[in-house]
């Protein structure tokens, strides 16, 4: 079954590649959305894929890229929005 995942990740999350790792692990993992940092400083990631493969997304999220350290994942359940693909802004 194909969900729709709003997740806000908080911590050091900018500059440090988390939006290139989270779009390499997305497109391995057939996810598609987007990732775009935000003014306050955390990530705002809209996800879709199949349950298995977004809980195995989120796991990254809580780790991020070897630069990034992760304080806190929120994760909210949304409508699906159809995306085609997994993108960066």
């Amino acid at each position: 079954m194909i969900r729709h995942l709003n997740i806000k990740i908080r911590g050091f999350v900018q500059g440090v590649f988390f939006r290139l790792t989270a779009k390499q692990q997305a497109d391995r993992l057939s996810i598609t959305g987007f990732a775009m940092n935000m003014p306050d400083g955390s990530v705002y990631i809209e996800a879709e894929g199949e349950e298995v493969n977004l809980d195995k997304f989120l796991k990254i999220c809580h780790v991020g890229s070897t630069m990034t350290r992760v304080e806190n994942v929120e994760v909210f359940a949304g409508p699906l929005k159809n995306f085609k693909e997994f993108e960066t802004y």
